[in-house]
């Protein structure tokens, strides 16, 4: 209609207008099939007629409108800051029409002067262009919405992920700054003896009691006499009210009244006496004191778990005296074990256990017997002192290992073991070392702490602990042998082992150097000329307690000769102190093929947080450190992969009343 208006007003201005216009109808109609055939695809229903268009264009928005929920509000604000760009798109369609369709833009008119200003057919086409580029902008806006909170969600999962990163970091840290002596501390590791205490009424009562010790303090330097007699009056109380208590129901029922009563003279304080640099220096001591405190109890706490260690149980000195009683009275031709034949047959699986606890050394024999495929192909080699000898030898008399081979010896019947041939003998005889050992100018008191004692313990006095560095001396018929600790368990067929391959090395082992603490400068002395220049400070440790020797590459390398010159060179004790694992670490070095780890995990007898699949899945487990599984202050979670093995049911257990 208002193409026809402007052909009839006549003129050849009204001819230009009109070929401008033809011509713009022909760019739009164009415009119109390009986004037809776009967006044909998009399932739009019919437009409706041109004069109903903006009536049904504000229903279809309404709608719209009510569909967004509070979450959507971020999307309704983009579309504000984006109506700019569709009003100069508009402003650009208004060109299509007449002038005076340009001074005066459509949009912005009422549905009557809108159909008389458009044809039905131009409405039509205005109508469906303006619905394709509203769905277009919807779906513009959606999909930048769900990008935005998409890398918002994956930002905060890297956040997270970078902070969790940072705490791990930090506790492992801290973990390392924990002196490992005192990790298999007997109060901290077992839970039924546990007395840290969570409850809320009880912290808060020792909350309370810490400001009435920090205010009594300060009252007495303002000499409120007054104000310093009733806090401690109330100190008192809560101190009775709390009393024993671990958990909140352990309070007697008088002690929220005392916790009330203590509140209202805390205020009082606070109102006389606060002052935050004389509060702050107050605590800033209480904390400095609590802290020495708590040094000295480990201190106090390390020594006792070693003296514990060293100490022999009631019941493993009864089964041992029992034991030994009875060996005795047997005749001589009753004390014999049978296939002896195969002690020296260097085709079956030979066993070297070194040991004076009979209990310990029953659970290693009776586990890698359980676990063997074949039994009667292994064969044990068990060495212990005179005092013990008897009662080794009576047990397995009692319990033999079915079919495999057993022997006990006593080492000293072992005449070429003497001071003459061995640095360790002669300096152990040695006074300066009795000096060290048995002088009480060196303080063993719980004062003294641990350090004292640790060195002094009686198994770097037993050769027992030493001959581990003499095996082909004692068994010269053999080519390899398996060495075992007597506080280790089997749990797997071991025969695997033999048929490693060493490489050329002496010692088949599994490394320790995890930890910081497992190099070799945690043992050796490297302020020593000779250590610095022999050895790298952070080589990896190795672990004793189950351990392949090749016994002919023993005797070509001369290993024994080595830990003598060693041993030797440290009579003074400035390489290293006592022990048998520092001189190990020297003789070995370089000499040591690693092991896979699942063979040998240790740990047992001082770390408590060894991942359970670990022990598992392991073939030896080490209760290596303080806490041995047959003493009262061993882990309780450990104790079962030990107890399984022990004939708690036997006359002479019973009899000494050992039990689980």
């Amino acid at each position: 209609m208002a193409i026809k208006r402007a052909s009839q007003s006549g003129g050849g201005k009204s001819k230009g207008v009109g070929s401008r216009v033809l011509a713009s109808i022909f760019v739009f109609f164009l415009t119109f099939l390009v986004f037809s055939f776009l967006f044909v695809g998009r399932g739009l229903s019919s437009p409706p007629l041109p004069v109903d268009f903006l009536k049904w264009l504000l229903a279809k928005k309404n709608r719209h409108r009510e569909s967004i929920g509070h979450n959507e509000l971020s999307i309704l604000s983009s579309r504000q800051d984006l109506d700019w760009r569709g009003r100069l798109a508009l402003h650009h369609l208004n060109s299509l029409f007449s002038k005076d369709v340009e001074d005066n833009s459509i949009f912005f008119e009422t549905p009557a002067k809108l159909a008389r200003r458009v044809s039905p057919w131009t409405g039509s086409c205005l109508l469906s262009l303006f619905i394709v580029l509203e769905n277009h902008l919807i779906l513009s806006l959606k999909t930048t919405e769900e990008k935005r909170l998409e890398k918002r969600a994956a930002d905060m999962l890297k956040q997270d992920d970078e902070v969790t990163v940072k705490l791990e970091n930090a506790a492992i840290e801290r973990s390392k700054s924990v002196d490992s002596a005192v990790l298999g501390k007997y109060s901290i590791w077992r839970r039924d003896i546990d007395s840290e205490n969570t409850d809320s009424t009880i912290r808060l009562i020792r909350d309370q009691m810490i400001m009435a010790r920090v205010y009594t303090s300060l009252a007495r330097m303002k000499n409120k006499t007054d104000l310093v007699n009733e806090l401690q009056n109330r100190l008192k109380e809560s101190q009775r009210s709390l009393g024993d208590a671990n958990t909140d129901s352990d309070l007697h029922h008088s002690a929220s009244e005392k916790i009330k009563l203590m509140g209202q003279v805390l205020s009082k304080a606070k109102e006389e006496l606060y002052n935050c640099n004389l509060v702050t220096g107050k605590l800033r001591a209480m904390l400095q004191s609590a802290d020495e405190q708590v040094r000295s109890l480990k201190k106090q706490s390390t020594f006792l778990s070693q003296l514990a260690a060293k100490t022999i149980p009631n019941g493993l000195h009864c089964l041992a005296m029992r034991l030994t009683i009875d060996y005795y009275l047997l005749p001589p031709e009753k004390r014999k074990f049978p296939r002896s034949e195969n002690l020296g047959n260097p085709n079956l699986y030979h066993y070297a256990l070194f040991s004076d606890n009979v209990l310990a050394a029953s659970v290693v024999v009776n586990s890698a017997i359980m676990n063997a495929k074949d039994p009667g192909k292994h064969v044990f080699h068990l060495v212990t002192d005179k005092l013990n000898f008897g009662a080794m030898n009576m047990w397995f008399l009692l319990n033999p290992p079915g079919k495999a081979t057993i022997h006990v010896e006593n080492v000293d019947e072992f005449k070429w073991l003497n001071s003459s041939y061995c640095p360790v003998l002669r300096q152990l005889e040695s006074a300066a070392m009795k000096e060290y050992y048995f002088k009480a100018a060196h303080p063993t008191t719980l004062s003294a702490g641990s350090s004292n004692l640790k060195y002094r313990n009686p198994k770097y006095l037993s050769m027992l602990n030493h001959l581990r560095f003499y095996l082909p001396q004692v068994y010269p018929k053999l080519d390899k042998i398996l060495f075992l600790d007597d506080d280790i368990v089997v749990q797997k067929d071991l025969t695997g082992l033999w048929s490693v391959d060493l490489h050329g090395k002496v010692n088949g082992a599994v490394e320790t150097c995890g930890e910081s603490f497992h190099r070799f400068d945690k043992y050796l002395n490297f302020s020593n000329p000779h250590i610095s220049k022999n050895f790298d400070p952070n080589a990896c440790g190795w672990a004793y307690g189950m351990n392949m020797f090749d016994l002919m590459e023993w005797k070509k390398k001369d290993i024994t000769g080595i830990y003598h010159k060693w041993q030797n060179m440290n009579e003074d004790r400035v390489l290293w102190k006592l022990g048998t694992l520092p001189p190990g670490l020297i003789t070995f070095y370089g000499l040591t093929h690693p092991l896979e780890k699942s063979w040998h995990v240790l740990g047992l007898g001082y770390n408590p947080s060894i991942d359970k699949t670990d022990i598992e899945n392991a073939a030896v487990v080490h209760y290596n450190g303080n806490m041995k599984p047959w003493l009262e202050l061993a882990m309780t979670k450990y104790k079962p992969y030990w107890t399984k093995y022990v004939k708690y049911d036997h006359p002479y257990v019973r009899n000494c009343k050992l039990s689980e």
